[in-house]
């Protein structure tokens, strides 16, 4: 039972750890800054695998104490404080996500825009007053 409480004190540890890397991820998304981003990005598997092996070993604890009546209210506590951290880490998730999708939108719309400049740089005129493009390259023939 002690190890049990030991054990969720560590993971409220690295539940917050993941929280400041959420928070981290999206000031680098903001920022675009690609390299980092990608180092923390492993930093955050590490973690997340961390978490995972803790809950395996948190939940075959708790088990163990519901079976023998040793769950105490420090202990529901504790996992409930958990559970809360959870929710904030998925709740970060969704706006790192979001912003991921805002910024490959504004990519998208600013490659639109420029093929949309160059098409116009190369519209010119015909004899009769209508707009129509040429190709970028001419042809030559020999």
């Amino acid at each position: 039972m002690h190890n049990l409480q030991e054990q969720l004190l560590q993971q409220t540890q690295r539940l917050e750890n993941l929280i400041q890397l959420l928070e981290n991820e999206l000031r680098l998304i903001s920022t675009r800054e690609a390299e980092t981003l990608l180092a923390l990005l492993k930093e955050k598997e590490l973690v997340l695998n961390d978490i995972q092996l803790c809950d395996t070993q948190i939940q075959k604890m708790y088990i163990a104490a519901q079976a023998d009546d040793n769950v105490t209210e420090d202990i529901q506590e504790s996992i409930n404080y958990c559970l809360k951290l959870v929710d904030q880490c998925k709740y970060r998730t969704d706006i790192n996500q979001t912003a991921v999708e805002n910024g490959q939108l504004r990519l998208e719309h600013l490659r639109h825009v420029l093929v949309e400049l160059r098409a116009k740089e190369s519209m010119t005129y015909n004899r009769s007053g209508k707009a129509h493009s040429n190709p970028s390259t001419r042809t030559i023939k020999a």
